[in-house]
């Protein structure tokens, strides 16, 4: 977890809550495929609504693919164009 960011904490705190991993989110690498690592698509509509509560934003429909929920960095990335500096 070299590759620390601010966000990722709080991500990580949506994740071991609504992800339904198969391993502790707070272990789980910025890269690692949360896939893979046993969330549902279902879980990640969960992670969907969890995040957009903690973050007080809404995630516009571009960004309701797969890909945007597949790892911590990729959820920091969007997180990053939605949360207010």
């Amino acid at each position: 977890m070299s590759d620390h960011h601010p966000l990722d904490e709080q991500i990580r705190g949506v994740l071991a809550a609504h992800g339904r991993l198969g391993q502790d989110a707070r272990q789980i690498g910025v890269d690692t495929d949360l896939y893979q690592a046993g969330m549902t698509s279902h879980a990640s509509v969960n992670v969907m609504l969890a995040l957009e509560g903690e973050f007080d934003i809404e995630f516009p429909d571009h960004m309701l693919k797969r890909n945007v929920f597949n790892s911590i960095r990729s959820i920091r990335s969007a997180l990053s164009e939605l949360v207010p500096a």
